[in-house]
Order: structure tokens, then sequence, then C-alpha cells
């Protein structure tokens, strides 16, 4: 899947075809069938080969906190180290890749005290945050055009601060400017695992 996904990096989904593979591979589009029988076959698995580019902690490190950090952190990296994949993940996702790296999380949880519901909830919630983080900035950085990331940011900020009669907070306050991707994630990431620590030990709870 290497080439796949180096042809992914390179040009994007809207690129990939099996013909193009194939040529990648110096080898006939049937040869290809015989290995993936469609378009979206090639995508998962390249999918899942960048879900194995995230490190599981080796050994975990004991404490749940830490080993989903680690986690998450590496996931988020592999995801902007190959930006097609944000818009891919609203498919089911059952490569051996995917699911040794959500047995961990889901065992993580567990093994710190939550069940049922509430480990689901956790895992969704951990998933979303990394999933939605990646997603945004992988669109704010690869805006076509030719504009950069600032560029972008600084014509925003303009537009509200023209409507600040409308947006007030977001004139006076900031949405854009100074946005520090890498921050602004871990901060996100410790208000989640504040939630779950929280229901962890009662705090939360009515």
């Amino acid at each position: 899947m290497a080439e796949a996904v180096a042809l992914l990096d390179e040009e994007g989904i809207g690129k990939l075809t099996m013909r193009r593979l194939a040529e990648r591979l110096d080898t006939g589009s049937t040869t290809l069938y015989w290995h993936v029988q469609t378009k979206d076959d090639v995508l998962d698995l390249a999918l899942d080969a960048v879900f194995g580019e995230a490190r599981l902690p080796e050994p975990p490190s004991g404490g749940w906190r830490a080993d989903v950090t680690a986690l998450v952190g590496e996931w988020r990296a592999a995801m902007l180290r190959h930006p097609w994949t944000a818009t891919l993940l609203a498919r089911p996702l059952l490569g051996p890749n995917v699911l040794e790296r959500t047995e961990f999380l889901h065992a993580t949880l567990l093994d710190a005290g939550l069940a049922g519901l509430e480990r689901t909830a956790a895992a969704y919630a951990l998933s979303h945050h990394v999933i939605g983080a990646a997603m945004m900035q992988a669109a704010w950085q690869g805006r076509d055009g030719g504009q950069d990331e600032g560029d972008v940011r600084r014509a925003a900020d303009e537009h509200l601060r023209e409507r600040r009669d409308r947006y007030p907070t977001l004139a006076e306050h900031g949405h854009l400017s100074g946005h520090d991707w890498d921050a602004t994630f871990d901060q996100g990431l410790i208000y989640v695992l504040d939630g779950i620590a929280a229901r962890l030990t009662g705090a939360s709870r009515p």
C-alpha cells in the first residue's frame, strides 16, 4: 500500500484511479484487480496503513491518561502527514491497524474504570476531538488558490473586524489569527481528559 499512500499524498483522492496506481506499480490494471477489487478497497487499505503509523505506547505507561494522550497524539500526527485521510473517516474502519488501536483505546478506558455507555462515549469524544482537529487544520493549511494560511487568516480577521457589531466576541478576542494548532489541540484534549477523570472520581455524578 506504500505506493497508494504516496499517490494519495501527492495528488489527493480525486486523482486516484486503478490505472494510475497500476502504472506506479509498473503492472497492469488486470494484475492489480487480482489483489483489490475496487478503488474503495484501495482507500480502505491505504487508510489502515496510515493508522499503522500511529505507534502504540510500548510498554503501556500504566497510567490511562498518559497512554490515551500518547495514542491520540500519534493518531493526529499520522493524519496531518496524510491530510487526505480526514475526508475518509466517515466510512466503516475495520482494518487490522485501526482495530488494534481501537482495542487499545477501549481496553485502556475499561481498565481505568469506564464500562458500557461511558466507555463508548469517552472513546467517541476522544476520536471526535482528534478527527475534528485534524480536519480543520488540514482544511486551513491545504486551501486552493495559492493563498497561504496566514493570508487567509488575516483576511478572515479583517472580515470580522468590519462586522464587529454583529460578532463582537470574535472581533475582540480573535477567531483565527494567532491560533496555534498544537496548543489548541492539547488544551482541548485536556478538557476531554478532565471530563473523563471527573466521571472516574464521581465528581460529575448527580
